[in-house]
């Protein structure tokens, strides 16, 4: 089954200018208390497909268990919300590609109460580029994938990489975040995108 995954890519523009000597990675509780203290935000987005092409447009977060991808000039759409992904083709109609979202890394960011400290759970810590990467996994389920996500201090989110069960790649880069802002009920559910979309 086809997995929809998410990754990340180097943004030199976001990085921060000081010498790497004095450049310290940041711990991992303190990024676990960090994706914790995230509710609810608003992102345009840069995503680098496994093939090399390039798409952009717009995520929303709720935490816990909810994003929106919306693609620009595009009706593709990928939307977690009660459990599960859904993938709609811009050119298909046909209903969406449905999967449940723990079997997707990105359900890391998402889950109720992210504790990297679990063990098995992070596979590498790191600083590279005045930035803290961190690569992580489903302990129990590590044939999912995982995601590489990486930080810049102050502690802030600004892309990650998520590597499927099949190896493939896909690179998401944040820009400019808005925190705790308020969506409509709607716009999560699974159900009113099908309606919207006459399926």
């Amino acid at each position: 089954m086809k997995k929809f995954a998410l990754a990340l890519a180097p943004v030199i523009a976001l990085l921060v200018s000081a010498p790497a000597a004095l450049a310290e990675k940041i711990p991992l509780n303190n990024i676990s208390n960090y994706l914790n203290s995230l509710t609810t935000l608003q992102s345009e987005f840069t995503q680098v497909n496994p093939d090399g092409t390039i798409s952009a447009g717009t995520v929303y977060i709720q935490r816990p268990n909810r994003v929106r991808f919306e693609y620009k000039n595009s009706d593709q759409l990928m939307l977690a919300s009660a459990g599960q992904v859904a993938v709609f083709d811009a050119k298909s109609n046909q209903g969406p590609q449905i999967y449940p979202l723990s079997k997707t890394p990105l359900s890391i960011i998402l889950a109720p109460n992210v504790n990297l400290a679990r063990q098995g759970m992070v596979t590498g810590h790191s600083e590279r580029k005045n930035t803290t990467v961190v690569t992580a996994q489903d302990p129990a389920n590590p044939e999912y994938g995982n995601i590489e996500m990486v930080f810049t201090s102050p502690t802030e989110l600004r892309q990650w990489v998520v590597t499927d069960d099949t190896g493939k790649k896909t690179t998401v880069i944040l820009g400019e975040m808005r925190k705790g802002v308020s969506f409509q009920p709607s716009t999560f559910v699974i159900d009113s995108e099908l309606a919207r979309r006459g399926l």
